[in-house]
Order: C-alpha cells, then sequence, then structure tokens
C-alpha cells in the first residue's frame, strides 16, 4: 500500500479547562486546520485603542502573523501569554492547539482546543480538530465529535473527514456515502476527491479510485502526489493506458524537484538509487516539514547490563512483516538484550498476534499514545537501540522517529530504499541491496549483513496437503511458471517478458494471485494482445498461509516481478521448494531477491536483463531434471541455507547492534561497517 497522509495518534484527553475559568465567549473568524485550511486574524470588530481589549486584540495579530511566518514555538509562547492575561480568548485557545499539533504535542493540543469548545461551545473547528485527535485512539468520540461539528457547519471538510474516520473503521458504505455528501457540497475540492478515492480504493473499487485521484489531480495538477494515486490504482488493476506518460512525468517531478512522488511508488518506477533520495527528501520536507530531529537522550549501559532493543512497528499483527520476524524476536540472547515491541497498528486477535506479544520481554501497545508519551515510554524502559521496521509505508508514525525516541535508530526491512531524512542513524542491509557505492544516496549509515539483510521464520507452514492441479484450474500437464506478486508490482514491460516466455515455452501457463475481475480482465486482454491465448493466464484464490504455500509445490518456477522484486513472496516460494529467476537491478527493491537467492544457495536463477531472463526461464522449462536438482537443493537447504538459518541471522544482527553501541558509548559518530561471518 501506499503511504498516506499520517495523522496524530493519541490518548484520550477528557473535554476539561484544565484550570483555566470560564468566562464570555468570542467570536474569532475563519480558522479551520489542522490539516484542512488556514488560520486568519480573528477581528470582527476594531476596539477603542489603548484599552485592554485593544492589546489583546494587538497580541492576537501579532500571534496569528508568528504563526503565517513560520514561527510557531514564538506564536505559542505569545498565546499562551494572552490567554494569562485574558482567559477567555477563544482564538488564542483554539490557535494554540493548531501550534501544539503542528509540534506534534497532541495532549496539550487536545487541551487548548478543548477549552476553545469550552470558551465558543458552537466553534465547529474545535470539535473537527478533536475529532482528528481521537481519530485512532477513540474513532467512536471521534465519529461523535465530527457529528456535533457537521450540526454546528455542514462543510465538505467535515463530511471528508468523517468518511476518512469510517474507512478506518472499515465501515465502507458509511465512507462513501459521508464522501458522497461532501463532494455535493464541493465538487471542485481536489482533497474531497482524494479522500473519497482513498475510501473507494479500501472497499477494493479500483477502477472507481483510479478514475477519483485522476479527476483530483485535474482539479490540482500542481499536486503531483495525485498522479502518484492514481499509478498505483491503475497498476493495482494492471491497467496500463497512461502508464509510460504518468511514469515519464513522475520521473521528470524528481528530476527537476518539482512536486512530491510517494517514495514507495518510486520504487516501482524504475528510479536509480539517487532519484529515490532526492524523492524521499522531498516527501519528507512535505510530509513531516523541516523540524530537526531532537538531540539523543543519553543513556549509559551499566557494567554488565543488557542492551534495551525496542522494535518500533504498525504490522505486529498477521502482516508480512511479522510472518519474517517473529523468530527473531524470540531468538534473541536474553543475557545480553532486552526485546521491547513497541507497536501502534491494529490487534487483530490472531495467533500472529498472541505470538508476537509473547516473544518479547515487554510489548506496548501505542496506538493511543502521542510523541510525548512514546518518548516518555522509551525514557523509562531505557530503550538504548530503537529499530524501525516501518520506512515509508502505509501508516508509518514518522513524527515519532522525529522525536529521537533513544540515543540510536536504526531502519530495518520494512521500506528497501533511503528515507531522505536525518532520523535514523543506520540502515540494515548486505552486500547485494546496500553495496558501498551506495551509501551517498543515504542519510542512514549502511550495516551490511554477512548472508542476506531479511531474516525468515522457520514456523513458516509446510505441513498443508499439496493441492491437484484441477482443483487449482491449472493444466494436467505442461510446464507452470508462478508469480504470486501483488498486480501492482507488475508493470507492462515484464508483462510483455512473461508473454515471450509463454510464446517460447509451448503449453505452458502462468499461475497468478487473483486481484479481483478488473485485473483479471485486463490481463486477459494484454495476453491476447500478445499474441498468447487468455486462458493460459490462471489465477489462484486468496487462501490461508499454510494452504497458499502448499501450492508452490505445482509451480515448476517462478517468475519474480521488477523494478520492485520479491520480498516475503520470494522467501515464501524458496522455503517450499521452489526455484525463483529473477533480474538483480541496482536499486535495494530491485536487488532483493538476488540477495535472497545467494543466500538460499541457487545463485543460478540471478539474471542480469531482460533477454537473460527470457533465455534462463526458456532453458530451464525444457530441463525438468536441472529444475527438479533446484528444488531438492532448497528442501534441503530449508535447514542449512544462511538464509533460513535463524539463529545465525540473529547472532550477527546482535553483533550489529553491539557494533553500534560500542561507537556510540567511545562517543564516535555513526559509521558504515560490516558484519563478518561467525
Amino acid at each position: 500500500m501506499l503511504l498516506e497522509p499520517e495523522l496524530p495518534h493519541a490518548p484520550l484527553g477528557i473535554l476539561h479547562l484544565a484550570g483555566y475559568p470560564l468566562p464570555r465567549k468570542q467570536d474569532p473568524h475563519t480558522l479551520s486546520t489542522p490539516e484542512g485550511g488556514t488560520v486568519t486574524r480573528p477581528l470582527s470588530h476594531e476596539p477603542p485603542p489603548g484599552t485592554p481589549h485593544a492589546r489583546v486584540e494587538e497580541a492576537l495579530g501579532r500571534a496569528f502573523a508568528l504563526y503565517r511566518q513560520g514561527k510557531p514555538e514564538d506564536c505559542g509562547r505569545l498565546c499562551r501569554a494572552i490567554l494569562t492575561a485574558s482567559p477567555d480568548q477563544t482564538a488564542a485557545a483554539f490557535l494554540l492547539g493548531v501550534v501544539d499539533f503542528s509540534l506534534g504535542r497532541q495532549e496539550d493540543s487536545r487541551r487548548h482546543f478543548a477549552l476553545a469548545v469550552a470558551l465558543q461551545p458552537d466553534l465547529a473547528d474545535a470539535f473537527s480538530n478533536l475529532a482528528l485527535l481521537e481519530r485512532h485512539a477513540r474513532p467512536r468520540l471521534a465519529a461523535a465529535l465530527i457529528r456535533r461539528a457537521l450540526r454546528l457547519q455542514p462543510d465538505a471538510l467535515l463530511f471528508t473527514r468523517l468518511g476518512t474516520l469510517f474507512r478506518d473503521e472499515r465501515r465502507g458504505g458509511e465512507a462513501l456515502e459521508a464522501h458522497r455528501r461532501a463532494l455535493a457540497l464541493q465538487p471542485d475540492s481536489a482533497e474531497a476527491w482524494r479522500e473519497s478515492a482513498h475510501s473507494m480504493r479500501a472497499a477494493k473499487r479500483l477502477a472507481q479510485a483510479a478514475q477519483g485521484y485522476d479527476h483530483a489531480h485535474r482539479l490540482a495538477p500542481e499536486r503531483t502526489e495525485l498522479l502518484c494515486d492514481r499509478l498505483f490504482a491503475s497498476l493495482s488493476i494492471c491497467d496500463w493506458r497512461t502508464h509510460e506518460e504518468t511514469c515519464r512525468r513522475l520521473l521528470d517531478v524528481i528530476d527537476r524537484d518539482r512536486g512530491v512522488v510517494l517514495p514507495l511508488l518510486s520504487l516501482l518506477i524504475g528510479t536509480s538509487p539517487a532519484q529515490q533520495d532526492r524523492a524521499a527528501r522531498r516527501f519528507h520536507r512535505e510530509a513531516v516539514g523541516p523540524v530537526s530531529p531532537a538531540a539523543a537522550p543519553r543513556r549509559a549501559l551499566p557494567p554488565g547490563g543488557r542492551l534495551n532493543i525496542a522494535y518500533l512497528s504498525a504490522d505486529f499483527h498477521d502482516h508480512a512483516t511479522a510472518r519474517l520476524t517473529a523468530e527473531l524476536f524470540e531468538l534473541h540472547d536474553r543475557a545480553r538484550f532486552s526485546i521491547f515491541g513497541y507497536s501502534y497498528g491494529e490487534d487483530d486477535g490472531s495467533p500472529m498476534r498472541r505470538r508476537l506479544e509473547a516473544g518479547f520481554d515487554r510489548f506496548r501497545d501505542l496506538r493511543q499514545a502521542d510523541p510525548g508519551t512514546v518518548a516518555a515510554l522509551c525514557a523509562e524502559d531505557g530503550i538504548h537501540i530503537l529499530v524501525d521496521l516501518k520506512g515509508y509505508t502505509q501508516n508509518v508514525r514518522l513524527t515519532l522517529l522525529a522525536r529521537r525516541l533513544a540515543p540510536i535508530q536504526v531502519a530495518y526491512l520494512g521500506y528497501p530504499g533511503p528515507l531522505g531524512a536525518e532520523l535514523l542513524d543506520y540502515a540494515i542491509g548486505d552486500r547485494i541491496v546496500t553495496p558501498p557505492e551506495h551509501q551517498p544516496f543515504y542519510r542512514e549509515r549502511l550495516v551490511r549483513m554477512p548472508d542476506s539483510y531479511q531474516v525468515n521464520d522457520r514456523r513458516r507452514p509446510t505441513d498443508a496437503p499439496t493441492p491437484t492441479r484441477a482443483a487449482c484450474g491449472l493444466p494436467a500437464e505442461g510446464i507452470v511458471f508462478c508469480a504470486f506478486h501483488a498486480a501492482f508490482k507488475i508493470a507492462p514491460d515484464l508483462f510483455a517478458l512473461w508473454m515471450r516466455i509463454l510464446r517460447r515455452v509451448p503449453a505452458s501457463t502462468l499461475w497468478l494471485l487473483d486481484a479481483g475481475s478488473d485485473a483479471t480482465a485486463n490481463l486477459r486482454a494484454e495476453a491476447a494482445r500478445h499474441g498468447v491465448e487468455p486462458g493460459r493466464l490462471v489465477f489462484a484464490a486468496p487462501r490461508p498461509q499454510a494452504e497458499h504455500l502448499a501450492r508452490y509445490r505445482l509451480a515448476d518456477l517462478a517468475l519474480d516481478s521488477f523494478p520492485y522484486t520479491g520480498h516475503t513472496t520470494t522467501s515464501d516460494a524458496l522455503w517450499m521448494g521452489a526455484p525463483v529467476l529473477t533480474l538483480h537491478g541496482g536499486t535495494f527493491a530491485s536487488s532483493v531477491a538476488a540477495s535472497l537467492l545467494h543466500a538460499a544457495g541457487l545463485p543460478e536463477t540471478v539474471t542480469g536483463s531482460f533477454a537473460e531472463y527470457e533465455e534462463r526461464a526458456v532453458q530451464l522449462a525444457g530441463q525438468p531434471a536441472t529444475l527438479t536438482g533446484f528444488r531438492h537443493r532448497l528442501e534441503a537447504g530449508r535447514s542449512t541455507a544462511p538464509l533460513f538459518d535463524s539463529p545465525r541471522f540473529t547472532r550477527h544482527l546482535e553483533r550489529a547492534f553491539q557494533t553500534m553501541w560500542d561507537r556510540h558509548a567511545a562517543g564516535l559518530p555513526p559509521e558504515a561497517f560490516t558484519v563478518e561471518l561467525s
């Protein structure tokens, strides 16, 4: 999923005055915000010069000017002074809430918007902003606050926010209805169209989502992130009609620094490491702002003490990241390390969630914690090294990393590319995905693991019965190529390559994951356009993990995606003994499968070009004994290959953590290094 704008996650703050008295109401003019509009000086009249009220109005004018000048701290100090002198100033309370929100102080922001509500109970914007603050922690309260705001001021922004809230709660029908009402009130709002399209995408109405993003971009052509949204939705249904033109435009945006290209999307369109770095830097400036990271907290390690390692993620549930890392948390050496799980994502109640909770020494659910609270918990836990498992992926909380939660912050696993910001000290890679020559394109110092950077879980199931070909819709005879990737990873030039392979291998089948009726229809139409019988494409329906993995036993050769190669998908295939054919690219994301294949002991299926990929696929299809030999090698490698030697990986990662800490304790700055083999 593409990264969507971050909104605050914070605990409930009871609507109270926190010591402020309750004097008369004020009538501030247009306010709106956070994230939704402008703040203007709230003067409804000119008070007599020299009166106390005139001095307050003058101070309010200066405060609003400071905010517009990008000086939130100065604005906040003046607002607090105004409230001390004149506690009934609704505008000062509201503006202070805006300032606190922009600085990541959600609890203070909540308190000041609540004060604004108490001073002026009909101030819709204050209710709306309180709803944003409660969006993740208390969604029902957030919905009630927005409905209250709508009764006071029914407008498009409020209906859009209500639709977004319903989308988060998976109330798809109500979300789409709220967006419909927003668009009826303001059909020329690009943001309303974009949020409506987000909800369409969540409801699996991807063709309508693409149309919505396209309409939003026509309304606001300067917002280049809308092009990214449209491209991602189109890729998700394999609609490539505007693919080449859109990629060309986005590459031009990156090269000329003319707008935002969503970082994850940049990995899908054939960019270089330098272009990915530029895209990430621009995105960070726009999404987080030019906020300098806080100074690293000082934490000493007592003699003989253990390093406290915290893993931070929104994906500690039944998710691909969890399926790779669960055993890592369990295997850490408790004599040398204390392991903490910091989770700000959903609790899906799955067996994986329960396993993860048990695998840490301490598991903290941070969904209701604002950045200040998380920083306090890190201090309480004495965290020495914080490992971010998200990067620029969906639901990331970038403001947490900007707070500098630990003396050392590390990027690992979640995002295969540069973050473009001084948020983390190190990034974990290996000699293939992050070779030394890539260091100029990373703000983080690169740490190269001796095998592959990717950890694996040896409890990944292998015991489900193998289905029959007929049960999977496969022909009884012939070579089966499988490509169980998400549809958005299938670019038109890659699909054309696959079709050339099918044409050259008679009676072969391409087995794909079912991505919905639109994607199926588009792919079959593309196959026909390339001279391939559409029936030679077979689509695998979603199945529980064990059943899905068992299907790999029916595949002769897995065809990798490009330029975003397979990560968990490739590990799944190799774990089940299915050889994977990949192309080694020049970026992290385009080299992951190559890294995994080397660590699995199967470098023979790593190619260097589309032409070599095609020739190797055709060659292997005619060599069943070679493919059988590869399968036997991979099956034996489940207990011997470095890729699946989880204890070995854990010891190497612990060595990396210790090296980082030793440098820090010696007063040395972060530096790139390679972890030596055990």
